[in-house]
């Protein structure tokens, strides 16, 4: 009887240790995952701030403005080509 509840103590011993050790497994792995994805974040983050930054600089009224003078040829029209539409 107590030749039994020793192997019954010892395979549940070995049952635990190989349950700690798998736990521990994917406890490694959960954590190489979240690094991978805290460091695409912030990668992303990085990006999304030079995007903002370039379009608060292509989206400049001066800019705008100049690139209409010197690319298109545009210019504000005079007050005499000005027509106003009475309904």
């Amino acid at each position: 009887m107590s030749r039994l509840l020793l192997v019954v103590l010892l395979l549940a011993n070995v049952g635990t240790a190989i349950g700690v050790v798998y736990a521990r497994h994917l406890h490694r792995q959960s954590f190489i995952e979240l690094a991978r994805l805290e460091k695409t974040r912030d990668e992303l983050n990085i990006e999304f701030g030079r995007l903002q930054l370039e379009q608060a600089t292509v989206a400049e009224s001066n800019r705008i403005d100049a690139i209409a003078r010197t690319r298109l040829g545009m210019k504000f029209p005079e007050a005499s080509d000005v027509v106003v539409i009475q309904p």
